[in-house]
Formats: structure tokens, C-alpha cells, sequence
């Protein structure tokens, strides 16, 4: 139980900006496979990254227009995660659109910069967010778009990390590398949970809908990553987890909730 923990924190410590209290982190400590560990975690993180996101749409909802809260929401869950996976969807946007070999998207996805390719993705990812959680919120009122908020976050994760399952790590180093690693048996199936049965509290309708697309989604990325890298990188699974909760938001959108 002490060493789940210690994953535990660890995969908070990794996928958020939260800073563990000196104390805490001193007992927490190091080991190469923790990172590996942690994996199984990111699900569960996302659903705690859904949950302040919710709190603070909730809060803000109080004082401003539905409009403004949910966009005070989005931007609560870029400070948390220091726009981890919105970046990777960036670098992927640009690399996949500026490079031809295989070399060449690689370079480009290491390179910190932001092209113009990627910026645009980005302004469309979050004008897009904001407008469907605006749908969702009149669709089926406040309490309907906090539990898709916190759905969304856990399920897309949950899909993103699944390709640790099947799919290769290209790159021989990288900021992911420890992480990716195969993940399997019961690490796996924590995973999928937190990513289901939040939907499935939704709605099981909305989950079995939700499942399809995001099936689907997943599909058609891994055929396009396996195409044009052989595999995955970090960027690679952000930019499936930004993809991800974009579709989660477009089903719930379109849903006509009862």
C-alpha cells in the first residue's frame, strides 16, 4: 500500500504542477520504475484535474455569466497541468504537418519552439472546448457539465495511456521514456476504470456512445502514428488525451440529454 502511494504521488507530481510538501516529497523519493508505476495513475489523475476544473466552474458560476466560468474552469486545468498536453498536441500539429520523413517530425517535435501550425491548433482546441462545455451547460444545466468536466478528463486519459499497451516508445531517450513502458494486467484495468465508470455515472447510454468515439479516435491515431513514426512519443499521447476529452465534449454535446 506504501509503494501505490508513493506511484500514486509520484504521477501527480509528473502529469501536474502540484508541489509536494518538502516533507512528503522526502519520503516519497526515487526510483527509475516509479515513473513506470505511476502510468497506471494517469486516469485517476486526470479524474482529480476534472474535479478542480468543476470546482472552480462551480465557484465562478456563482459570480459570472456561464460563459466566463467555464473558460475560468479551462484555465484552472492549464495552471495545474503547466499545459502538459496541450503542448504535445502542439508539437505533434507541427510536426505532423511540417516534416515528410520521419527524421524530420521527430526534429520538429523536439524542438521547444511553437510553429504556426501548432498555435493554430491550439486556439482552435480551446475555442472549441469552451463552445461545446458552453452547449453541454445549456443543454442539461450545471450539474451535467461538472460531471462531464470530470469525466472527460479521466476517460481521455484513460484512452491516451492505453497505447502504452500496444504500441512501441520510438524515441531511444525522452522526457517519457521512464513512463513508457508496457502496461498491462491489473495496472491496465485501473486505468480503464477510472476512465469508464465515470461515464457510465453520466449515463450508460453516453458511455456505450462515448466508448465507440473514442474506439474509433484511438484507431485512427494509432494507424496514423504507427504510418508515420512507428510508434508513439510523449507528445504523441497528449495530443491523443487533447483529442480525446475534444470528442467527449462533441458526444456530449450532440447527446440529447432527459
Amino acid at each position: 500500500m506504501a509503494n501505490e502511494l508513493r506511484f500514486f504521488l509520484t504521477a501527480l507530481g509528473y502529469f501536474t504542477r502540484v508541489p509536494l510538501p518538502q516533507r512528503l516529497a522526502g519520503w516519497v523519493g526515487f526510483e527509475p520504475h516509479y515513473l513506470n508505476a505511476a502510468a497506471r495513475y494517469f486516469a485517476l489523475v486526470g479524474l482529480l484535474v476534472g474535479a478542480v476544473a468543476a470546482l472552480v466552474t462551480w465557484g465562478a458560476w456563482q459570480l459570472w455569466t456561464p460563459s466566463v466560468a467555464i473558460v475560468l474552469g479551462m484555465a484552472a486545468t492549464l495552471l495545474l497541468t503547466g499545459a502538459f498536453h496541450e503542448d504535445g498536441l502542439a508539437d505533434c500539429v507541427d510536426a505532423f504537418g511540417g516534416g515528410y520523413r520521419r527524421e524530420d517530425v521527430l526534429a520538429i517535435m523536439h524542438d521547444s519552439r511553437v510553429g504556426a501550425f501548432g498555435a493554430i491548433a491550439i486556439v482552435v482546441a480551446l475555442l472549441l472546448k469552451w463552445q461545446l462545455l458552453v452547449a453541454v451547460g445549456e443543454a442539461g444545466g450545471l450539474a451535467l457539465l461538472l460531471a462531464t468536466l470530470v469525466a472527460a478528463h479521466g476517460a481521455s486519459r484513460a484512452m491516451a495511456i492505453t497505447f502504452l499497451a500496444t504500441h512501441e516508445y520510438v524515441r531511444p531517450e525522452g522526457k517519457a521514456k521512464p513512463v513508457a513502458q508496457r502496461l498491462a494486467g491489473a495496472g491496465l484495468l485501473f486505468a480503464l476504470a477510472c476512465g469508464v465508470l465515470p461515464l457510465l455515472w453520466l449515463s450508460p447510454w453516453f458511455a456505450a456512445a462515448a466508448i465507440v468515439a473514442l474506439a474509433g479516435l484511438r484507431t485512427a491515431l494509432g494507424a496514423y502514428f504507427v504510418r508515420r513514426l512507428g510508434g508513439y512519443t510523449g507528445d504523441c499521447l497528449g495530443m491523443a488525451q487533447q483529442l480525446a476529452e475534444l470528442t467527449l465534449y462533441l458526444v456530449a454535446a450532440a447527446w440529447k440529454w432527459s
